[in-house]
């Protein structure tokens, strides 16, 4: 078994993952918007790095318009060929797909927050069925990286990483208030 995110940071130098690590990952997110990014770099991660992902971060941004849900529900031809063409994020024809398809089918929710809230607490296992059958290009790494990263599974810092009790308490928070 490789080493946990925490001591990969703990060893590292990239600044992109320390600041990741330490001020989002695992932290709750409050916004439909924020979730679709998440969602959508961990689509895109798939394959790659995540410090990759990290350093494309402000192209997917730009390239997405924000992640705004609503705009890229929107997309049409022209836009999944000007993201086709656009080498500041991953150009993958089904990532791309499942961008719009998957911004489409949370506009269609409602709030994807919601979304999420309803079905919680789940196991792992339940969750990957769950996103099977809702969205495109979501396999169980992907999903669980998701679902860690955004507070909904546990298991995104070691007990002994600083951001632990700092993200166990917003969880815990989180759960009273659901």
């Amino acid at each position: 078994m490789g080493l946990s995110y925490c001591a990969a940071v703990r060893q590292g130098t990239d600044k992109w993952n320390q600041h990741y690590h330490d001020t989002e990952y695992g932290f709750p997110l409050e916004s439909d918007d924020e979730l679709f990014e998440r969602l959508m770099l961990e689509i895109n991660q798939a394959g790659l790095s995540w410090l990759t992902i990290l350093k494309k971060r402000e192209g997917f941004q730009r390239a997405y318009d924000g992640f705004s849900i609503a705009k890229v529900a929107a997309y049409g031809d022209d836009d999944r060929a000007r993201l086709l063409a656009d080498a500041s994020i991953i150009r993958n024809r089904l990532k791309v797909n499942a961008a719009i398809e998957n911004a489409k089918r949370i506009q269609g929710m409602g709030s994807f927050r919601s979304f999420l809230d309803d079905h919680h607490p789940r196991d792992r296992a339940a969750w990957c069925k769950l996103f099977k059958q809702t969205f495109l290009f979501t396999g169980g790494e992907i999903v669980n990286e998701f679902l860690v990263s955004t507070g909904y599974l546990p298991g995104a810092h070691d007990p002994d990483c600083p951001v632990f009790h700092q993200v166990n308490d917003l969880r815990s928070g989180l759960r009273q208030s659901r």
